[in-house]
C-alpha cells in the first residue's frame, strides 16, 4: 500500500499542478467513504501548461508539499498516485474481440478483450496511461456493463484509451524518485478530478466536467456511466493573471492577488464604483481602478475558454448527451460570475463543484482547488480494493520495480507470451 507508516492502509494523491504542488494523505473509511489525514501545499515552480520545464524546482515543490503533508499526518509518505495534464495527452475509443474459452466470461477474457482493444498503433513517444472499459458485448447482446460470468461464444468491449508522451510522463516520475518516492501509479487529472466531484446520476445522464487549473483546462466528457471522450486546452489560470498584469501593467504577483481578490468573470456583475488599489511597476504611484474595469480585462479570457471548450465538446459528438450539463472545477473556477457566463455560452446548466464525500479535514477540501489531490486518492483506493478483490497482486511487481530489477521492455515481452498462450 501506499504508505509503509502504522497507518498501513493510507494513500498519498500527488498532484503537480502548474501553479501548485498538493499531497493529500487519506484513508478509507469503513463504511467506503474517505478521511484525509494530512494535506501539503506549496507553490509549483519549474512547470509550465501542466509539463516539466525545470526539475530542480519541481523536485523542490513536491518536497515541500510532501513533508507538510507527512507532518500534518503524523506518518511517513513512500509512494504516491501522481496526476498528469498537458497538451502532449491524447484519446481515442477503441474495439476489441476474443473467443470466449469456456462459454462463459471468466476475469481472463475479460483482460485478453482489453488488451486486444489497448493493440492499436499508438505513434511513437506516446505511452497508454489508461485503458477505461466504456461498455461490453457478447454475441448479438449490446450495452452490458460487467460481462463476468455471462454465457456467450463472442466478448467484444469497447474502451477509451488515453496516451501521454513518453518523455513528459518520465520527467514527472524523475522529479517523484528525486524526492525519494515510489510511484504507485500515473493518472489522468481530469479522470480523477471526475471521481471527486461528479455524482453517479450525472455520469448516467451525461456531463461535460471542467477542470481549470493554472496551466491547463481538462475536459472529461461522460455519458451512461462510461467516459467518452477527454481534452486538454492550454489557455486557463495563468493567462488571466497574465492578461491583468499586462492590461493594468502591474507585476505578476500582485496581478495573482488582483485576481483572487476582487476578479469578476462578467462585466454586468461588477460594480462601476467600487475602486480597487492597482500597484504599479518600478517606484511609482499605485493607481485607482474601478472593479468594472477589471472584469473587462478578465471576461473576454474566460468567455474564449469557454467557446474552446464549447467547440471541443462539438467535436466530440457528445454536445446532445450532456443532459446534465457542465461541470466546473479546479482554481480558477472560482470565482465571480463563471458560473452566469458560461452558462451564457454553454446554454445548459452550470455548476461549480467541490470534493464531496470526505471527512476529516472536510472544512479545507471543500474546495475546487483540491478537486484532483482528492480524485487521485480516490482512485488510488479504488485501485487497491480493486486489486485485492481481483487477487491480481499488483505488489510483486512494484517491488521488483523499485529495486530496478525489470525494465518496461520485459514485463512488455511477458504480456506479448501470456497473449499469445491465451489466444492459441
Amino acid at each position: 500500500m501506499a504508505v509503509q507508516s502504522n497507518a498501513s492502509n493510507m494513500v498519498v494523491g500527488l498532484d503537480i499542478g502548474t501553479s501548485k504542488v498538493v499531497a493529500i494523505v487519506g484513508q478509507p473509511t469503513d463504511d467506503g467513504g474517505l478521511e484525509i489525514a494530512g494535506i501539503g501545499s506549496h507553490p509549483s515552480r519549474g512547470m509550465k501548461k501542466g509539463v516539466v520545464i525545470n526539475i530542480e524546482s519541481t523536485v523542490q515543490s513536491i518536497q515541500r508539499a510532501v513533508e507538510e503533508a507527512e507532518l500534518m499526518a503524523g506518518c511517513d509518505i513512500h509512494s504516491v498516485y501522481v496526476g498528469v495534464a498537458g497538451s502532449h495527452i491524447s484519446s481515442m475509443n477503441s474495439d476489441g474481440v476474443v473467443a470466449i474459452k469456456e462459454r462463459e466470461v471468466t476475469p481472463s477474457d475479460i483482460d485478453r478483450v482489453i488488451d486486444s482493444a489497448r493493440a492499436r498503433a499508438i505513434s511513437e513517444g506516446q505511452r497508454i496511461l489508461h485503458v477505461l472499459p466504456q461498455e461490453f458485448a457478447i454475441d448479438t447482446q449490446e450495452g452490458i456493463r460487467e460481462p463476468l460470468g455471462m454465457s456467450g461464444v463472442r466478448l467484444e468491449a469497447r474502451v477509451h484509451l488515453v496516451t501521454a508522451a513518453l518523455n513528459a510522463v518520465q520527467n514527472i516520475e524523475k522529479c517523484v524518485r528525486r524526492c525519494g518516492l515510489e510511484v504507485d501509479d500515473i493518472i489522468l487529472e481530469q479522470l480523477a478530478s471526475s471521481h471527486a466531484v461528479l455524482t453517479e446520476d450525472e455520469r448516467e445522464l451525461g456531463v461535460c466536467m471542467v477542470d481549470i487549473g493554472g496551466g491547463t483546462t481538462d475536459i472529461a466528457v461522460f455519458t451512461e456511466g462510461a467516459i467518452r471522450h477527454t481534452a486538454v486546452i492550454p489557455i486557463a489560470g495563468d493567462q488571466v493573471t497574465n492578461d491583468i498584469a499586462m492590461a493594468l501593467r502591474t507585476p505578476t504577483q500582485y496581478a495573482e492577488d488582483i485576481k483572487v481578490k476582487y476578479a469578476c468573470a462578467l462585466t454586468q456583475l461588477a460594480s462601476s464604483d467600487e475602486m480597487i488599489k492597482v500597484p504599479s511597476v518600478g517606484d511609482r504611484p499605485a493607481r485607482d481602478l474601478s472593479r468594472q474595469a477589471l472584469a473587462e480585462v478578465v471576461e473576454p479570457r474566460y468567455e474564449e475558454l469557454f467557446t474552446l471548450v464549447r467547440e471541443e465538446l462539438r467535436r466530440s459528438g457528445y454536445e446532445d448527451l450532456v443532459a446534465a450539463g457542465v461541470v466546473l472545477t479546479g482554481g480558477t473556477s472560482r470565482m465571480e460570475g463563471v458560473v452566469e457566463l458560461a452558462e451564457e455560452i454553454f446554454h445548459m446548466p452550470v455548476r461549480i463543484a467541490c470534493p464531496q464525500n470526505v471527512r476529516g479535514l472536510a472544512d479545507v477540501v471543500r474546495n475546487p482547488i483540491y478537486s484532483t489531490g482528492v480524485g487521485l486518492l480516490l482512485y488510488g483506493m479504488r485501485e487497491a480494493k480493486h486489486g485485492q478483490a481481483r487477487a491480481i497482486s499488483a505488489q510483486p511487481r512494484r517491488e521488483e520495480h523499485s529495486r530496478r530489477a525489470t525494465t518496461d521492455e520485459t514485463s512488455t515481452l511477458k504480456r506479448v507470451k501470456s497473449w499469445f498462450k491465451g489466444n492459441f
